[in-house]
């Protein structure tokens, strides 16, 4: 697998490094002792899936705080992504920054989106399906979000909504907010 740093501290875009012979293809998705060698430090417990049907459907910005803190590393099986990542840690020299990669079922690409960071994704090609690894089960309690379109962040998705949650559409706004990650104003003011 190739490593690349994002410009978000903790954030990595991972190329795999797929083997090709006359019966497909073959590539490793993760490796603990490869992710360790580059300072990532990420066991999987849980894998979800998720499929969007229609071109231009957003999922987030979500994340999980304490004390179920929650890093993903996030694929594309089937069609095409725009997946996002919005650092939400106060004491990050990235703060309030974003980045994105284009993760498709043909590039195999991965995103690692660390704690405290808000995930979210675009699809830009119909009948697109993710897959995604946790480093902390699900925890209804520490589900948090963001608004997608915030201008706090500028996020600029590819292609106009076509489907939302009604809450995924309605997380506040961050500007002004005094937002702390992990903190009881965070937990209970902001982003509920």
């Amino acid at each position: 697998m190739h490593f690349t740093q994002t410009r978000l501290e903790g954030g990595w875009i991972i190329d795999p490094n797929p083997y090709h012979d006359e019966r497909g293809r073959f590539m490793r998705t993760w490796c603990g002792r490869e992710f360790e060698e580059h300072g990532i430090h990420f066991l999987p417990v849980q894998a979800n899936m998720q499929f969007s049907p229609r071109k231009g459907t957003l999922r987030g910005l979500h994340l999980q705080i304490a004390p179920a803190l929650e890093a993903k590393l996030v694929r594309c099986t089937r069609g095409a992504i725009f997946d996002v990542v919005v650092d939400l840690r106060p004491a990050s020299p990235s703060f309030g920054k974003w980045c994105s990669a284009e993760l498709t079922a043909e590039n195999g690409r991965m995103l690692c989106v660390p704690e405290h960071c808000a995930h979210g994704f675009q699809s830009v090609e119909e009948n697109s399906e993710v897959m995604y690894l946790t480093s902390a089960f699900y925890a209804p309690e520490s589900c948090r979000g963001a608004r997608f379109d915030d201008p706090a962040f500028g996020i600029r998705w590819p292609l106009p909504v076509s489907a939302i949650s009604e809450q995924d559409r309605n997380w506040p706004l961050m500007q002004g907010q005094g937002y702390a990650a992990g903190t009881d104003n965070f937990a209970k003011e902001r982003l509920l």
